[in-house]
């Protein structure tokens, strides 16, 4: 033992009876002494350190008399703490290799694992708006019920998308034809009465005619801008050669009420990449405000200017402003000025101009005019 403890101390203590004969008169003895020849093992505290210890009793004759002799060694638990604190430190050394080895292997496992997840997610991410074929990836067992899942929903989409895009394609003809031919009978009934009073229904009656036709009108135009914003095909466009041609539309209108559309448009090409169909309606919906809502003998000025890299629409009138409405009410829905309630209109050419707009990453601003009338820009990025 002693040659085996390193820095441990070893102490000992002899009783004959209850009377200490040799050693450490202070080593404590054991709460219950043995009994047999099986030694007691016990953990004391002796000299300000807790040691562990041995005692074992036996009989033994002394001057021909029995008596109890026991022995008592104990010793200091230093090498003891150490091994332990050794094995401690292995035995977490140990934990964490294993921890770090199990942490590497989790990672590359579950990387393998959604490796073909990112794939079939990048592949479907990097389709344009328009691109409704089936995904047709080789992919792990696991997930091919997830694909035939996604296929699916791509078929129900396109079938919905077509549906949407072929009735608005309907409901654009069968409701504006029946409205021309009821205005052009009612106009021919208000040529052939000469009754006052029937004029005047008629007159009515075609204003009517009139009101639904134009709300129709937008109202399609506006499902159709709503539809396109999600499945728009973009391309450069000439936004001079544009703005001319709707302009032009217009004129013959114009020229009713004696109203001049001047426009001013560079000499250079102003290119851009967008819709054809949203730009075109957002601008025929600009100029057609700016026809209804101005007096007779009025002008309508469209400006096209570049400005920090983005096309910059602007159309003028003289008409009747905005009399202190704000650019958020005007562009909601049916919401329509308070000095507007004598002109056939529905409320959704500026909300589709604003729709546009937000579709093409522009900017649509609407302000009263200095000297009356209203001021509408239109900016666009360019391409």
């Amino acid at each position: 033992m002693l040659g085996s403890i390193g820095e441990d101390r070893v102490f000992y203590r002899i009783l004959v009876e209850s009377e200490t004969v040799t050693g450490y008169p202070d080593l404590p003895v054991p709460a219950s002494p043995p009994s047999g020849l099986e030694p007691v093992y016990y953990t004391a505290e002796f000299q300000d350190v807790f040691v562990r210890i041995a005692a074992v009793e036996r009989a033994v004759l002394v001057a021909g008399m029995p008596k109890t002799v026991s022995i008592l060694v104990a010793q200091t638990q230093s090498a003891k703490d150490a091994i332990v604190a050794q094995m401690t430190n292995r035995a977490a050394l140990l934990g964490i290799g294993f921890f770090a080895v199990a942490a590497a292997l989790s990672i590359l496992t579950a990387r393998s694992v959604l490796r073909p997840v990112n794939d079939l997610a990048e592949a479907v991410g990097r389709r344009g708006p328009h691109d409704l074929r089936p995904v047709v990836r080789s992919v792990p067992r696991e997930l091919q019920p997830m694909v035939r899942a996604l296929n699916g929903f791509i078929g129900r989409l396109q079938g919905a998308l077509t549906r949407t895009e072929t009735f608005i394609a309907e409901a654009a003809h069968h409701i504006r034809t029946p409205l021309a031919t009821l205005r052009t009978q009612a106009e021919t009934a208000l040529r052939l009465t000469e009754d006052d009073a029937m004029r005047a229904r008629i007159r009515s009656m075609i204003r009517s005619v009139d009101d639904s036709a134009r709300s129709a009108s937008q109202l399609l135009d506006h499902a159709a801008v709503v539809y396109r914003t999600d499945q728009r095909t973009e391309e450069s466009l000439d936004l001079g050669s544009l703005i001319a041609r709707v302009c032009d539309r217009f004129r013959p209108a114009a020229d009713l009420r004696d109203i001049v559309i001047a426009t001013q448009l560079p000499t250079q090409p102003v290119t851009i990449v967008a819709d054809l169909l949203l730009l075109e309606s957002a601008l025929r919906n600009l100029i057609d405000n700016a026809v209804k809502y101005s007096h007779v003998d009025g002008q309508i000025d469209v400006r096209l200017e570049q400005d920090a890299g983005r096309a910059v629409i602007t159309v003028m009138d003289r008409g009747r402003g905005l009399d202190g409405a704000q650019k958020a009410d005007l562009t909601d829905r049916f919401r329509r000025g308070a000095n507007v309630g004598d002109v056939v209109g529905s409320g959704l050419g500026l909300t589709i101009v604003r729709e546009v707009a937000r579709a093409q990453s522009g900017r649509f601003d609407l302000t009263e005019r200095d000297g009356g009338g209203a001021c509408a820009v239109l900016s666009l990025p360019l391409g």
